[in-house]
């Protein structure tokens, strides 16, 4: 079915009330937040899964790095990474959407909001983060991931660290940067080495707690 096209000056206005009521409610829910990474990842994740056990691990070693842990709130391998930092002591934080099919926020999350827009999620799992870690997933994460290398590469954020998780799932990914995109001249180098691919739960947080010193100290 093909959504109709309401364009009238009420219906924007009232968007526009909805979207501005979105940001001012996310920004005050993380004003405050310590510093934060978000994780990127498939709410199919299974549990038990190796990726949903490397999501565990990341929320907890992350939390044990010093750090509040972001994702979008939902299950899979957004709730794993909410479980390790939750479990841990952490602070947990759940950024959900609304979607005709239901998803709730999970139970690991101890911050959370719901959003409608996509575009004011995305800001706020933007706006408070020192650095991303991605684990495997499909449109959603690739969506997200390049967003952010986007940002980035744009100098519109941090030039925080984008660390993804298993190289048996991201090696073919940024294979095909190198050897199709870099080589056409789409891309500079610099921009393929924004994306550490790293294999295990702790490099990942070593990665984003050594990339953020580093730039935060100008090294």
């Amino acid at each position: 079915m093909t959504a109709e096209l309401n364009l009238s000056p009420e219906r924007d206005s009232a968007r526009l009330a909805a979207i501005q009521a979105e940001f001012a409610e996310g920004f005050k829910l993380l004003h405050g937040l310590p510093k934060a990474f978000t994780v990127f990842g498939s709410a199919r994740t299974p549990e038990g899964s190796p990726h949903y056990k490397a999501g565990v691990e990341v929320g907890r070693l992350g939390h044990e790095a010093g750090y509040a842990v972001i994702t979008g709130g939902g299950p899979g391998a957004m709730e794993a990474a909410n479980r390790g930092c939750r479990l841990a002591g952490g602070k947990s934080v759940g950024l959900g959407i609304t979607l005709e099919w239901e998803q709730k926020i999970n139970q690991y999350v101890n911050i959370e909001m719901t959003f409608r827009y996509f575009f004011a999620r995305k800001m706020m799992l933007v706006k408070h983060s020192q650095g991303f870690v991605v684990l495997p997933g499909g449109l959603g994460t690739l969506d997200e991931l390049f967003e952010v290398a986007t940002l980035v590469q744009c100098m519109k954020t941090g030039a925080w660290p984008i660390v993804l998780v298993g190289g048996e799932y991201w090696d073919g990914l940024k294979d095909w940067l190198k050897n199709t995109v870099l080589e056409a001249g789409y891309i500079d180098l610099k921009d393929l080495n924004m994306l550490q691919v790293v294999d295990d739960a702790e490099a990942a947080v070593d990665a984003i707690a050594n990339g953020g010193r580093r730039i935060l100290s100008g090294v």
